[in-house]
């Protein structure tokens, strides 16, 4: 038995956040000192390292668990199904519900109690809970519910990742540009065909790796000490993908037993442009072939760092045919990867 991707819906807010916009910010050093260079040349850099231009924030009165009902609406619409059909949902965030103007996480109820609630699933025995594993959230979602559908115990799992990481930056580290909001879901059911998915890789790499994401203080020392903002070593968590996730990857190929030549779409998360073109290529060296033209939807440049949102929705857009010079037909072998904090990282082959 093999699982499918049934139904896939995407909820991308509508609030446009240009680099532009950064240009009369106060960034600082980590010691809260003033940088010795204009904005205009951060931001510059950031867009040559990144790739991103624009990112999407949500709407003040939207918290992430309405962006991920907003999403699973779509996709369960998308699949066809009765809602109260559903055995699980799976929702994989990062900081809850953080109101807008506020820095406290809201995570009671858990937030896929509150997607099942404005759902309005009446069925008691369609079980929500949520998943804390950084950015690969929803591929890990996604290995629940294969999971859960192979083992007997559903038959239909609604995926979400979802996050409004622009509520949780420091708005005095530059950093702060890559993130954004949105959300993606998806329903997961058994596949009665050659679709599906084909193999899977997890792991989670703690011993020296566990804090390259954290909370940390803002960079401003004349603001509350005790208020947390994400915070990353950017270098760290470069080096550890490229070293990583390239491995992960050729293992869930040849798991497989299909070739590198079979695969035709790699939809990896949308964290940083340059990172992401740098495990393509090492994971095409492995195999000692080079990388062909178009094997990489990106949407990073316009949508931004949405964590969990990135690989879902990423998917729903290349399946929509809107996203330029990209397509997807009957039968393509796609990777879907990720990596992030943890540091966690995870890949599944799939036959679309």
């Amino acid at each position: 038995m093999k699982i499918k991707i049934a139904g896939i819906g995407s909820y991308i807010p509508e609030k446009k956040v240009s680099n532009t916009d950064f240009s009369e910010h106060v960034f600082l050093n980590e010691d809260g000192t003033a940088f010795g260079y204009p904005n205009e040349i951060v931001i510059n850099k950031f867009k040559g390292i990144t790739g991103i231009e624009h990112r999407r924030y949500a709407e003040d009165h939207l918290n992430s668990s309405d962006l991920a009902f907003l999403a699973s609406q779509k996709a369960i619409e998308n699949a066809g199904i009765d809602p109260e059909t559903i055995d699980y949902i799976i929702f994989a965030h990062n900081f809850g519900d953080v109101k807008y103007g506020t820095t406290q996480s809201d995570m009671l109820p858990s937030l896929a109690t509150r997607v099942k609630h404005k759902l309005q699933i009446k069925n008691p025995k369609c079980v929500a809970y949520d998943i804390l594993f950084g950015c690969p959230g929803w591929i890990e979602g996604v290995l629940q519910a294969n999971a859960f559908i192979k083992s007997g115990m559903a038959k239909r799992c609604l995926v979400i990742g979802s996050e409004t990481l622009s509520r949780v930056v420091d708005a005095h580290d530059r950093d702060s540009m890559i993130y954004s909001d949105g959300a993606g879901a998806s329903i997961i059911e058994a596949s009665d065909d050659e679709t599906g998915l084909l193999a899977y890789e997890s792991a989670t790499y703690a011993n020296d790796e566990a804090g390259y994401l954290f909370f940390g203080k803002s960079y401003n020392p004349d603001l509350d000490p005790d208020t947390r903002y994400i915070k990353m070593y950017g270098r760290k968590i470069y080096e550890f993908a490229l070293n990583h996730v390239p491995a992960a990857m050729k293992s869930c190929l040849d798991k497989s037993g299909l070739g590198i030549d079979d695969v035709k779409k790699i939809l990896i998360h949308q964290a940083n442009e340059k990172m992401d073109e740098a495990i393509i290529h090492r994971f095409y060296k492995l195999y000692n072939k080079s990388v062909p033209k178009d094997i990489m939807p990106m949407s990073i440049h316009e949508l931004g760092n949405s964590s969990v949102a990135t690989v879902p929705t990423l998917f729903d857009l290349l399946i929509r045919g809107e996203i330029q010079n990209q397509e997807i037909h009957k039968g393509d072998v796609m990777i879907f990867a990720s990596v992030g904090a943890g540091m966690n990282i995870n890949a599944f082959i799939y036959r679309y």
